[in-house]
């Protein structure tokens, strides 16, 4: 079967991106079935939310959910799934990443700091 010359989604013919099998919709956002190695993966609701997150912050999560080519809420989901088992979501080269992106949006906050932030005065 030929794979069609644009992606589909409503009109329930299947839909082909790279070497990936069908995928489903979430609200326009396509979420894959089978990831790139094939395997099953947990099918899962998601559900949109509004945070307030220190802005230097959320541009170094920008930047490194851009540079690792995730979404910014996988990114999030990775990181605290990572966190509740007690391991670091990151590689060495990842942490040397992030070193970076810090210096390059002049994020010096560290994990004592939390807890201990304040908004500025509007």
């Amino acid at each position: 079967m030929q794979p069609p010359a644009r992606l589909g989604g409503f009109t329930g013919e299947p839909m082909h991106r790279r070497d990936i099998p069908v995928v489903s919709m979430y609200y326009g956002i396509y979420v894959p079935t089978f990831n790139r190695n094939g395997a099953n993966m947990i099918e899962i609701e998601r559900v949109q939310t509004g945070i307030r997150i220190e802005k230097r912050l959320l541009k170094v999560l920008k930047a490194l959910a851009e540079l690792k080519d995730l979404s910014l809420g996988d990114l999030l989901e990775g990181i605290v799934l990572h966190a509740f088992e007690g391991k670091t979501a990151f590689s060495k080269e990842t942490l040397g990443q992030i070193v970076e992106l810090k210096k390059i949006y002049h994020l010096s906050l560290r994990a004592a700091n939390s807890h201990k932030l304040k908004d500025k005065a509007a």
